[in-house]
């Protein structure tokens, strides 16, 4: 390795520097000021576990995301956490153990082996907010509307609402009975999106006429709230679980348009994101100029199951550093800031300690000789006493 190779850094991991760490702390502290006040409080998982409760539950693709490391004190493996969500879940159902509905947030760095898509970061700071112990919609629509607000918050306009329900494809699936083989590659196809290997794939392993059509129905069911209306027919003799989904996508999509009108709203219903932990509502936030959803999130109800409590559950989750790509680029300015000089006079760090208290910013000389730049005043001594005067 050349001297010019150490400061490079791993494909997918960046660092902040100075005016883009601010940008994002400032954001973060906003957006969790605005979770404060729907009354979300703020819990800080560790950053590494035993992978036992760190992976159970949410199926091979984030233990194929996770680095995994030994634990010199017990033997055990560990990982760094690729997702938060599971940690929370942890919280709530054994550290907490309430009854009724708890509202949890979260902000924090997390770590992926590969990178999501292709310009993703493997580094996140993920920030998000769950909502325990609820199973109605009313707590979907409130997830939904608070993700929504996270990013208005962000400055980001023209959102879309990408809204499906995988409760949808499992129950149709279900009732075709597929064997687990076929289950796979139809799912692999599905998040392809290749309508003529989903179709084939249905030809040969679902034996119903009517089922078959349902289900190639599904990558048609994309689109405005027309869709909705093409389900109701196209989806006509499906089971109470299918209708129901519909009727919760329709009551979702009626409460959104009302409490927030400039939101666009997108229907997918051969949408499977989340599908291994997922069981019923799931949504995500595209914005202009990102290739990816820069929001997701989704109903997941009895992740806790594993940790000893079965509850329903549904949340979300954005990374900051997404965020920050959207954000407008900021020009370099001036830092209000006050120059004070090298002095051991008590006096002296008395009165920079009360303007620090007062929230100025205050840059203290290190020698008699060196001057202090990036400030636009400065501390001086007039008759006695240390008074701030303009540079």
């Amino acid at each position: 390795m050349t001297i010019a190779d150490r400061w490079l850094l791993p494909d997918g991991v960046e660092e902040l520097l100075p005016e883009q760490a601010e940008q994002v702390e400032a954001l973060r502290r906003k957006l969790l000021d605005l979770y404060h006040a729907w009354g979300y409080e703020l819990v800080m998982p560790p950053l590494l576990e035993f992978t036992d409760s760190l992976l159970v539950g949410l199926g091979t693709d984030v233990d194929l995301q996770t680095f995994k490391v030994v634990d010199q004190l017990s033997g055990r493996t560990m990982g760094i956490r690729p997702d938060m969500t599971i940690q929370i879940a942890r919280i709530d159902a054994h550290c907490l153990k309430r009854d009724d509905a708890v509202r949890l947030c979260y902000a924090g760095s997390v770590l992926h082996t590969r990178p999501k898509t292709l310009m993703a970061s493997r580094s996140p700071i993920q920030l998000g907010a769950e909502l325990y112990g609820d199973s109605s919609i009313n707590s979907d629509i409130e997830i939904i509307c608070l993700m929504l607000e996270t990013l208005r918050a962000s400055g980001i306009q023209n959102i879309t609402l990408d809204l499906g329900h995988v409760s949808i494809y499992r129950a149709l699936l279900a009732e075709a009975g597929l064997e687990e083989e076929a289950k796979q590659a139809l799912f692999d196809a599905l998040q392809r999106k290749s309508g003529s290997e989903i179709n084939a794939l249905i030809a040969k392993h679902v034996a119903q006429p009517q089922l078959a059509a349902m289900m190639q129905a599904l990558t048609q069911l994309n689109g405005g709230r027309e869709v909705l209306s093409e389900a109701a027919e196209l989806l006509a003799h499906a089971g109470e679980t299918v209708q129901q989904a519909l009727a919760e996508l329709a009551k979702v999509a009626d409460s959104i348009a009302a409490r927030m009108p400039d939101v666009n709203i997108y229907f997918d219903l051969s949408e499977l994101r989340g599908y291994h932990y997922h069981t019923g509502l799931v949504f995500a936030a595209l914005a202009p100029g990102m290739g990816q959803a820069v929001a997701n999130g989704g109903r997941y109800d009895d992740v806790g199951k594993v940790f000893g409590r079965a509850r329903p559950a549904t949340g979300f989750s954005t990374d900051l550093k997404a965020l920050l790509q959207l954000l407008p680029a900021q020009e370099p300015s001036d830092i209000a800031a006050i120059a004070a000089p090298n002095s051991d006079d008590v006096a002296l760090w008395q009165a920079i300690q009360q303007l620090r208290a007062q929230g100025e910013r205050v840059l203290q000389a290190l020698s008699k000789q060196a001057a202090v730049t990036g400030c636009d005043r400065q501390l001086v001594l007039e008759q006695g006493a240390w008074v701030v005067k303009p540079l």
